[in-house]
């Protein structure tokens, strides 16, 4: 559990940084670490210290529990089968679902 967290919160980092269209080398220096470091955080193979934790999310404008939302990282295949189960067991909801995607 602990390195999956480790890497989920680097693959949040990540998408948050890019997002923000900031490069690894810039956030390292906001931060005050070291490029390596900064890319052993995004990869996983570091888990940051509470006071960098604090840093990367003050560079990036978020608050810390927002690097901690990555329930939406689940693999896609993962969704649909957790979505069509959903469906196989409510008609109404398959009308619901139906009439939203025509919206799009």
């Amino acid at each position: 559990m602990y390195e999956r967290c480790k890497k989920l919160l680097g693959q949040r980092i990540k998408e948050i940084r890019k997002k923000r269209q900031i490069t690894q080398e810039k956030l390292a220096q906001m931060v005050g670490i070291e490029l390596p470091n900064m890319s052993y955080i995004e990869t996983g193979r570091f888990y940051p210290s509470p006071e960098t934790l604090r840093k990367i999310a003050k560079s990036l404008d978020v608050k810390i529990y927002e690097l901690y939302r990555f329930d939406y990282l689940r693999p896609v295949e993962e969704l649909k089968e957790e979505i069509f189960k959903k469906l196989d067991n409510d008609d109404s909801l398959v009308r619901l679902v139906y009439k939203f995607c025509e919206t799009l």
